[in-house]
């Protein structure tokens, strides 16, 4: 995996950024039409061009800092297709495929194990047991961190753990706000994560404060507007803007934020993380 080209340093220790290939989906029919979590509701509804403009800003982000994107096509009646990261879990070339708790949404798994193995991965499992891909599978150097709670069935961090060959640390998710673990947490690179701790039981935090001694905590107000479901690339941070607490506690750490605006994304309970899927 190359390095990418240096870019004047953040305050703080020097990060290093590495070249991504992500996969993601065009939001051609994104609609706020059903609920099946607490940020939807049918009656306000959501602006599809404009959900359509700030997807592409997001890409382009992302082709900006030198990263690849790959796009799967959207498909008419899947409005929540767009959120990219739910539809698997692809780590050293294997594919953990999705099996989506609520029926508004089970024909996305199929659709991106479909892409995946017409794209040259031919190590895909059909997943028996629930799960929604990296929105509560989170990949790092030397582990996964999986959460269960809303969404996620625990023996599905079993069955990943043995198809893939990775350990996996299960977390618990208490706030119906944060129903993925990505709403709640993501990787920094180095080992290290940010999260918000009040989306998890005591015990998880427990377990976060043991493996990560160093993470970056978010306050509250950051969490709730999706601050979380975030991308690093292990120095670059593309986050939604609202967060600028978080923003400003990542670049005293020495990341480079990158600001976005998803907040008609947002309506369906989505960020810069949940429209992209990381193929490794």
């Amino acid at each position: 995996m190359s390095v990418l080209p240096a870019m004047a340093p953040g305050a703080g220790a020097e990060r290093t950024a590495r070249r991504r290939r992500y996969l993601m989906c065009r939001p051609d029919h994104f609609a706020v039409t059903y609920s099946i979590n607490p940020w939807m509701d049918p009656l306000a509804g959501a602006d599809a061009v404009k959900a359509v403009a700030q997807w592409e800003a997001l890409r382009s982000a992302y082709l900006a800092l030198g990263h690849e994107v790959e796009l799967i096509d959207p498909i008419e009646g899947l409005p929540d297709m767009v959120f990219a990261a739910n539809g698997a879990l692809v780590v050293g070339g294997r594919v953990y495929g999705a099996r989506f708790t609520h029926p508004e949404r089970h024909a996305e798994g199929p659709a991106y194990s479909q892409w995946l193995r017409k794209n040259g991965y031919s190590e895909v499992l059909d997943a028996q047991h629930t799960n929604e891909g990296e929105g509560d599978f989170l990949t790092l150097d030397h582990m996964i961190l999986a959460g269960t709670g809303f969404r996620t069935e625990i023996a599905a961090h079993q069955e990943a753990q043995e198809f893939l060959g990775r350990p996996v640390v299960t977390l618990q998710l208490v706030d119906p706000r944060f129903y993925h673990l990505d709403t709640a947490l993501f990787p920094l690179g180095g080992g290290n994560v940010a999260y918000f701790p009040g989306a998890f039981s005591p015990g998880s935090r427990a377990v976060l404060e043991r493996l990560f001694p160093d993470a970056i905590l978010a306050g509250e107000r950051d969490a709730a507007v999706l601050g979380l479901n975030a991308v690093c690339d292990g120095r670059n941070v593309v986050i939604n803007a609202e967060a600028v607490e978080l923003i400003e506690t990542l670049r005293g750490r020495g990341y480079d934020p990158v600001p976005v605006d998803l907040s008609e994304l947002r309506k369906a309970g989505g960020g810069p993380k949940c429209c992209t899927l990381e193929l490794r």
